[in-house]
């Protein structure tokens, strides 16, 4: 009776879990699988594929200026995202763990960014920040701060627009992960503190940074990763542009899988995009071992 007990509950768990294995083979492993094949081709999607060899990768690595260039992007958006965000998101839940009435209307408004999409929240401020009709230029007209509109979206502004609006949309998420972290710490730490004649300063660097440490490491792995794949808000604000500041790896091989536009330049490249793929794959889960590495030693140095 036991055995066909088990072996019943077996079946019912692996009737629950293979909707999420198909989903997992379907969306995940066979992306991958099809990406390793295609890397070695000259393909564009319509005409039979034809063998290339390494060609794809050395067209990568030594003629193809605008994958580094996106690449060196990415990095400049990921930094200036992460430097923001992640400080801006900690002071929000220390002030937001502090009971004050209304203090749950103020979590729900500054978290409902996270939850707006992407491209909605792109096209909002794409129109916000219009050079002409834009309501920030008319606003800044009106009270004298500027004479004339300014390009925020078309001139050396635009990383630093498209860093703003991502840093607006994400950081209610990483509040809010800060807050469940402090709101575990035990109150009666902070007492004995206090009674130990502790001021706030020590007791922030010495109690409850170190005690959000864990939550700290799982925050900057969720936003390194999550800045590192932004694209569609720059798609919708930027594309690219101008002259490529705002190009961004992961839009870059989007563009060469899909042209974004009739203007592009770029022509389905499925072969070679693949190639691309693969490497930035292999550069991000360098990063990510990096990251894991350094972490590590820091928990065993703290």
């Amino acid at each position: 009776m036991k055995s066909k007990s088990r072996s019943k509950l077996n079946s019912q768990l692996y009737a629950m879990l293979l909707p999420n294995l198909i989903l997992f083979i379907s969306l995940t492993v066979y992306p991958i699988v099809w990406s390793l094949r295609y890397m070695l081709f000259d393909y564009d999607g319509i005409r039979s594929a034809s063998f290339v060899g390494l060609d794809n990768f050395v067209r990568l690595f030594t003629r193809d200026d605008v994958y580094w260039s996106s690449l060196l992007n990415t990095f400049e958006y990921a930094a200036g995202k992460l430097v923001l965000i992640i400080p801006l998101a900690l002071i929000l839940a220390m002030i937001l763990n502090i009971p004050f009435k209304g203090n749950t209307l103020v979590q729900a408004i500054v978290f409902s960014p996270t939850i707006m999409s992407s491209a909605v929240m792109a096209l909002m401020f794409y129109l916000l920040l219009n050079v002409y009709n834009g309501d920030l230029n008319r606003l800044l007209l009106s009270i004298g701060i500027i004479q004339e509109p300014i390009n925020w979206l078309g001139t050396s502004l635009a990383m630093v627009s498209v860093i703003l609006v991502a840093v607006w949309g994400g950081v209610g998420n990483y509040m809010v992960y800060f807050l469940s972290g402090l709101q575990t710490i035990p109150k009666d730490i902070y007492e004995s503190a206090e009674l130990d004649g502790a001021t706030y300063w020590p007791r922030l660097f010495k109690i409850t940074l170190p005690m959000l440490g864990p939550v700290l490491r799982i925050v900057l792995m969720l936003a390194i990763l999550a800045a590192f794949q932004d694209i569609q808000s720059i798609m919708v604000m930027t594309e690219g542009g101008p002259l490529g500041e705002t190009q961004v790896v992961f839009l870059y091989l989007y563009q060469l899988f899909f042209p974004i536009s009739t203007t592009s330049a770029i022509q389905p490249q499925i072969g070679y995009g693949a190639a691309a793929s693969v490497v930035t794959g292999i550069i991000l889960g360098i990063i990510t071992a990096i990251y894991l590495f350094v972490s590590k030693k820091l928990d065993d140095i703290f």
